[in-house]
């Protein structure tokens, strides 16, 4: 059937990670084949991975992925707050796009009226522009001790009065408690609005699971909309969290690829191009892990560059590199990566923690000072690599200012006039602020055949994310009663 919706629907999970993000996704593809102006909308997003909007701003990289399923460039009114963590208890703020503050959790607890006003008004205005609108819940509605000025749930839902679907994922285990708790952890008004449930990452025989849901239903006395498989190998930005498989082999692999697993990492969707690729295993090296031997080493971005830089020390990745280097091997630094490379990062301002000036690594002639503005820019142009040029497109996304000798030999070639990164003169080296540098099919085989494949393989990782929205789509259709989640917008 066609899947043509009017209204708001609110989509919240019993826990992070149960599926909401690709739920809005997948309802937000079927929306756009059904003819239907559709956006998702995050009130509040706890992330790393963002992306920058075609008005100029930042949001969640979930929210970047939805507006591409919704066929609608990105705007901040999608996602109108954001909090980018700096420590276990501090964020940066971002509202409606641009940074406003760094929090700890208290102070942004009473920040949050503001932060609710700015929700209101994205909104107001998506619902005034748009036939649809699919929310994404933040956590789970069940956190009791967040619930008093809640925006990112159950808050948002009671104030502008929409209906809720609760999506839970089953292969974790304890899927009917996570559904049956999370109801009683709500007010009565707040259950009343929940118009159903879906079940995600099933595998196995539906028919054993049959009872479950006729007693899922009895007991709560509202339906199972559906229950998604399992879908192996979709190609999708991920919100926030590092793959749970920490190293992916493509069938023809000939370049070994390793990432530290920074503790703050950001914007690890640079590499998804890189696990897909058939000629690369790909692999992020966790915590406690040595740095085993390989072809390429990507420095990839962090919120807290000082604080990663030391854990990098710490782990032994500083003689690691520096070992690589010796035998021949590539080094790739991208934004706080970058950073890394240089020979000092000054934080004057105390701007990404306690304020003061620590060495780089020293391996490009470049030294950084970290500033209160951010650079936020999609741009085009051409890297510079290995004597050979190639089309890229990216997105800058970075706090601070860069300076030195090496940028002489800069990396890319910016179609707005301006230069970026470094290579060093040995062309072991180079560095960028680029984000999404192995998206572009041309960019990406270029950097492959400087880090040592001489046949790359040009990999679309765009078209590879477009299939899997689709294939998300049509399972939807199959294992979803659409009349029913059409029922529930309001």
């Amino acid at each position: 059937m066609s899947f043509a919706p009017r209204g708001t629907l609110m989509i919240q999970g019993t826990t992070s990670d149960a599926g909401k993000s690709t739920l809005v996704a997948g309802l937000c593809r079927l929306a756009r084949r059904g003819g239907v102006k559709v956006a998702p909308f995050k009130p509040q997003n706890m992330a790393l991975n963002s992306a920058v909007t075609v008005d100029g701003g930042e949001i969640g990289r979930a929210q970047a992925l939805q507006a591409i399923a919704a066929g609608v460039p990105a705007r901040i009114d999608f996602n109108p707050v954001l909090l980018k963590p700096t420590s276990d208890r501090g964020a940066q703020v971002i509202i409606h796009g641009h940074a406003q503050a760094n929090l700890d959790a208290r102070a942004y607890h009473e920040y949050k009226r503001t932060a609710f006003d700015a929700v209101l008004a994205s909104y107001a205005r998506l619902t005034a522009e748009f036939d649809a609108v699919i929310v994404e819940g933040a956590g789970s509605p069940a956190e009791i001790n967040l619930r008093d000025r809640d925006i990112a749930n159950m808050g948002f839902a009671e104030r502008v009065d929409c209906p809720v679907v609760l999506v839970a994922d089953i292969d974790r285990g304890g899927v009917f408690a996570h559904l049956v708790g999370t109801l009683a952890c709500l007010s009565e008004s707040e259950r009343a609005r929940v118009r159903g449930f879906v079940i995600n990452r099933f595998r196995g025989d539906i028919g054993l699971l049959t009872p479950g849901l006729e007693w899922l239903e009895t007991q709560t006395g509202k339906p199972v909309l559906g229950v998604l498989p399992y879908l192996h190998g979709l190609t999708l930005d991920a919100e926030d969290m590092l793959p749970s498989q920490a190293r992916s082999r493509g069938a023809e692999s000939t370049l070994k690829v390793i990432v530290p697993a920074l503790p703050r990492i950001s914007n690890h969707t640079d590499f998804d191009a890189l696990r897909a690729h058939p000629q690369v295993d790909f692999e992020y090296v966790r915590p406690g892990m040595a740095p085993p031997p390989a072809d390429l080493i990507v420095l990839p971005g962090s919120k807290s560059v000082q604080r990663d830089l030391a854990w990098l020390r710490s782990n032994g990745w500083e003689r690691a590199i520096e070992r690589h280097l010796r035998y021949g091997g590539k080094v790739l630094g991208i934004c706080g990566g970058m950073q890394m490379l240089g020979r000092t990062v000054d934080d004057p301002s105390g701007v990404e923690g306690a304020a003061g000036c620590v060495d780089g690594l020293g391996l490009l002639d470049l030294a950084t000072v970290l500033t209160p503005d951010k650079q936020l820019a999609n741009v085009t142009g051409r890297l510079v690599i290995d004597g050979k040029e190639a089309p890229v497109r990216g997105y800058e996304i970075h706090m601070g200012r860069t300076s030195g000798a090496a940028l002489a030999r800069p990396a890319v070639a910016l179609d707005d006039g301006r230069f970026d990164g470094a290579v060093s003169q040995d062309g072991q080296i180079a560095a960028t602020y680029l984000h999404g540098l192995f998206d572009t099919p041309e960019a990406c085989a270029a950097l492959l055949a400087w880090a040592g494949v001489n046949d790359a393989a040009p990999l679309d990782y765009p078209a590879l994310r477009e299939a899997s929205l689709d294939r998300l789509a049509d399972s939807f259709e199959q294992a979803l009663d659409l009349k029913a989640v059409l029922a529930a917008f309001a």
